[in-house]
């Protein structure tokens, strides 16, 4: 992509994207509806939707070329990243969103023939954007983030694993889990991945483990992560499935074959 049509993108999405947190902010107290998709815990919210709707209209209405996939069903059907696809969660974390009214975020990457070239992340209750354009680095409010640690070592790390991942379940072998809790210096759980992406991003994680995520919740994570040298991958190494359910390790280089060698035993 032309270097100045990714920076006109980047400051339309940009501007779009702190327009949708501030409408979210404005209802944040209001009454609104809450049902729930595949399983009592998938929660989704008319607000939620709004939010979908609201980037499916000013995509359409700007960029009528361009595509949306989106998760709450107002984008297009899309079967391959040809062309722009713009891949956008409205309201990632939507379960802290409804209990704890914080801890979720806008999600919005900017696709280019399969390329990751935007990125943007908004943590709308802490007002802030992190954001990156591929081979320009990422940035937090502006802040360039720094390159990743290069000696980091997995004893010294922190990992956000979800705890459900460490009981037995049908994906992973929950005792390499085991071990892996054990040999991290400490595990956290945010429950919205495009902040736990942000923050291995800014350093502040060292990797990011789970065994179930759709393009949307990683999108615009995987171009951050990128552009300040870390890795993002399938949990048993291959590359991420950006049309689908997959699996995602995301994390600093340095930490990567360690966790997929050592601990991660897939069972599906």
């Amino acid at each position: 992509m032309d270097k100045q049509i990714r920076q006109s993108l980047f400051e339309q999405a940009s501007a779009w994207v702190k327009e949708a947190g501030g409408r979210i902010r404005e209802r944040m107290n209001q009454p609104f509806a809450i049902d729930t998709k595949s399983s009592p815990n998938d929660l989704v919210t008319e607000i939620d939707k709004d939010v979908e709707k609201f980037f499916a209209k000013n995509i359409r209405d700007k960029y009528p070329e361009h595509q949306l996939f989106g998760e709450e069903g107002f984008g297009d059907d899309i079967k391959t990243l040809d062309g722009t696809v713009w891949i956008v969660d409205p309201i990632d974390g939507t379960m802290n969103f409804v209990h704890q009214k914080r801890n979720f975020a806008i999600s919005v990457g900017i696709y280019n023939n399969g390329i990751g070239e935007i990125g943007i992340i908004y943590d709308v209750m802490g007002d802030q954007l992190y954001t990156a354009k591929k081979g320009e680095g990422a940035y937090k409010n502006n802040e360039q983030l720094h390159p990743l640690n290069k000696e980091q070592t997995l004893d010294k790390s922190i990992l956000a694993v979800n705890a459900f991942w460490a009981l037995k379940n049908r994906r992973v072998a929950e005792e390499g889990i085991h071990r892996l809790v054990e040999k991290v210096r400490g595990t956290r759980s945010f429950g919205s991945a495009a902040l736990e992406f942000a923050y291995v991003a800014e350093g502040i994680l060292d990797g990011y483990l789970t065994m179930s995520l759709m393009p949307w919740d990683i999108a615009a994570g995987v171009v951050l992560l990128e552009e300040v040298g870390g890795i993002t991958t399938q949990a048993d190494g291959q590359p991420v499935n950006m049309l689908d359910k997959t699996t995602v390790l995301a994390c600093n280089k340095q930490i990567h074959q360690e966790i997929i060698r050592d601990y991660v035993e897939l069972k599906v």
